[in-house]
């Protein structure tokens, strides 16, 4: 029986494209600025010392840093200290009213009724805790952080590393056989079957699929076919 649910984010309950063509180019274009102009703050300076560690140059200048993180984001590299920077510039965009998080309807529909009824919800996305919570913050449903219960990131673990759901697992209270895992990846999918998890996959742009896992086109096949 499932108690709880940990869903993806990109292509589960948010269009690839809101990522793809808003958050990331948005990264892009406010990084150069936004590094140079808070290295010095604790915050950053972290994941400018962690750029450095896994460029293998302890002495690179801020523009190496810099282009390190933009050739990233150009290749859609889930490098945590990326990841974190991401969600520190888009914190400024969501507070600007430069974009709204987008979420499916029938997504944000599933999401509500599961916490109405009181399914635990947690998020695993390779995005930053910060860039999830912002999303969800400023989505355009308003504020939906009240429907969650924690968050993952890359911090934990890679998402297509079955000890990453483990680890996940470890940290709640259920057996990985009670937990739903939503995606629309089948090698996270994948992952998560192998850490002993349930499994549901979201194909809504012509992804590949796999016979291993369920497979619905939106949340409303959930409800009618109650996987």
């Amino acid at each position: 029986m499932i108690k709880a649910i940990i869903t993806d984010i990109e292509g589960t309950i948010t269009r690839i494209s809101f990522v793809k063509d808003v958050l990331f180019p948005y990264a892009a274009k406010h990084l150069p600025e936004f590094v140079e102009k808070h290295q010095h703050t604790p915050e950053v300076a972290t994941q400018l010392n962690a750029v450095k560690q896994l460029i293998a140059n302890p002495m690179a200048s801020v523009p190496e840093i810099i282009d390190a993180l933009l050739n990233w984001i150009k290749n859609d590299e889930k490098v945590t200290p990326l990841k974190q920077l991401q969600g520190l510039i888009w914190q400024a965009g969501y507070e600007n009213g430069d974009f709204t998080g987008h979420i499916y309807p029938d997504a944000f529909e599933f999401l509500s009724t599961q916490h109405r009824e009181g399914t635990p919800l947690y998020v695993y996305s390779s995005g930053s805790v910060k860039a999830q919570q912002l999303l969800f913050e400023y989505s355009d449903y308003g504020d939906m952080r009240p429907l969650f219960q924690a968050y993952f990131d890359t911090k934990i673990g890679g998402k297509k590393e079955p000890k990453s759901y483990h680890s996940i697992i470890e940290q709640l209270p259920y057996s990985a056989a009670e937990v739903l895992f939503l995606s629309d990846i089948i090698e996270e999918l994948d992952a998560a079957k192998t850490a002993g998890l349930a499994t549901l996959q979201l194909w809504r742009d012509g992804q590949a699929q796999s016979p291993a896992h369920n497979a619905i086109t939106d949340f409303n096949q959930y409800m009618s076919r109650n996987v």
